[in-house]
């Protein structure tokens, strides 16, 4: 793995050579105010899909020299703001600003959910269109993953272009829950068969363990909090993980108080800290 700085003034591609990039947009947590939300842009060759949009990565976009119209393909991991908060930025302006729809992997169960709970409101009474309002079809081209059943968990697959994408469901919220199968929906990905990017998700150590058996996983960007409790994973808790797993392991959501972490980072074994404006390259 390369890890190369991404400069404003050089602009964002949205292609490369035909490696593996992952960029993130930001690393830091839902409320961060120094790193921007943890949003991720895979990029390979000519294809690339956006893993979520929070309420900043339109700007974060925009100093990179883009526009939300410029990225074509999205994958939602679920719900929260700094996830979906760019999103009716999106819809609306290709709708009336570039006149095309971008493209959105997601299953059914979860597109009835996010229309319905989140951006309905802000999408479907722009206009009526045959006597109706507008509805999720109208702002979006879908590309429904296919469920493959012999995973330890719900998993669905879909490719965008050249990229593999593997979505599995995570247990997130409520705090109270006890495992992904009573949480309310969200997923993580593995990319290629290679790379895992947890986004959001509690504590779940066989969740690791258990896809680390179907992938040889190069590297684990997963989701960390400074404290343990509430819905994210505490730095302690994975911290009880084995050593073989923390030095692959690069932490992500994270708070902007990593300054006064870095030592428990580094005694415990992690790879680090996910890097802001920074390229992942994978041959």
């Amino acid at each position: 793995m390369q890890i190369k700085k991404q400069s404003p003034k050089e602009g964002l591609k949205l292609g490369n050579d035909g490696s593996l990039s992952l960029f993130w947009l930001g690393v830091g947590s839902a409320f961060s105010k120094l790193h921007y939300q943890t949003n991720l842009i895979i990029i390979k060759g000519d294809d690339h899909v956006m893993i979520d949009c929070g309420t900043k990565a339109p700007q974060a976009l925009f100093e990179l020299g883009l526009n939300v119209t410029d990225v074509r393909n999205y994958l939602i991991t679920h719900s929260h703001a700094d996830h979906i908060g760019g999103l009716e930025e999106v819809m609306l302006m290709n709708r009336y600003g570039r006149g095309e729809k971008p493209t959105i992997v997601i299953n059914t169960t979860y597109q009835h959910l996010l229309w319905d709970m989140s951006l309905r409101g802000g999408a479907a009474y722009n206009e009526e269109k045959g006597g109706m309002d507008l509805n999720f079809g109208d702002m979006w081209n879908v590309i429904r993953p296919t469920w493959l059943p012999a995973y330890p968990r719900e998993t669905h697959e879909a490719n965008i272009g050249s990229i593999n994408i593997k979505m599995f469901r995570t247990m997130h919220i409520p705090d109270i829950t006890g495992s992904w199968q009573s949480s309310f929906w969200s997923c993580g990905i593995i990319i290629d068969n290679r790379i895992m990017f947890t986004s959001d998700t509690r504590f779940d150590p066989e969740l690791i363990h258990s896809f680390a058996e179907n992938f040889d996983l190069e590297y684990i960007f997963h989701d960390c909090q400074f404290f343990t409790g509430g819905v994210h994973a505490g730095i302690d808790e994975l911290a009880t993980l084995p050593d073989a797993v923390k030095e692959r392991m690069i932490l992500t959501h994270y708070g902007d108080n990593w300054k006064d972490n870095a030592k428990k980072i580094e005694e415990a074994g992690f790879y680090g800290l996910a890097r802001q404006w920074h390229h992942y390259l994978f041959a």
